[in-house]
């Protein structure tokens, strides 16, 4: 699967994350306002969730350029919170799932500063987005930012993917690569 994503240009898979991450937050929203009971369920935790899965894939396609390991390991934590998510995984109120995607943010944070095919300033939202989930590692504060911290975790995560969707990416150089 990953042969073919090599295959399509970054402009392609940045503008497809970009896609599945709206398709992705917007089941959600439309499950968790509108519908309820098996179609709710469907559409408020497989779709979003495999939209999400996708979008993991093709942010370290692309964002693996930068630095591979990194990349990597915010993969494993996506897909962990992904799990946990679905799963609906608490340990002492803690969501799981929310913080371990605060991890993936930040480090995707990382490899969009470090990218030279981004706006610096898409890097730094998307890290902020990261910091602002991690708040659901104390549920008392959590619950006392509500619904604050999700609205800023929306906005610093949605930017940089909507300008994924919207404009994509510069070709990447060879600039600035870390390891």
């Amino acid at each position: 699967m990953t042969e073919g994503l090599r295959e399509a240009s970054a402009q392609v898979l940045a503008r497809m994350a970009g896609t599945l991450y709206l398709l992705s937050v917007a089941t959600a929203v439309l499950a968790e306002f509108i519908l309820h009971g098996r179609l709710g369920f469907f559409v408020a935790v497989v779709i979003p969730i495999a939209c999400y899965m996708a979008v993991t894939v093709l942010m370290y396609t692309i964002f693996q350029a930068v630095s591979k390991p990194v990349a990597w390991a915010a993969v494993v934590f996506n897909l962990a919170g992904l799990a946990c998510e679905a799963l609906q995984l608490r340990a002492r109120g803690i969501n799981i799932g929310m913080a371990s995607h605060g991890v993936y943010c930040v480090l995707m944070g990382f490899l969009m500063l470090r990218s030279t095919f981004l706006p610096r300033a898409m890097g730094a939202l998307m890290a902020f987005a990261g910091v602002v989930w991690l708040v659901y590692l104390s549920p008392p504060l959590a619950n006392h930012l509500s619904p604050y911290n999700t609205v800023c975790g929306l906005v610093g995560e949605a930017l940089p993917m909507l300008w994924l969707m919207l404009r994509g990416v510069r070709q990447p150089t060879t600039g600035r690569r870390w390891r």
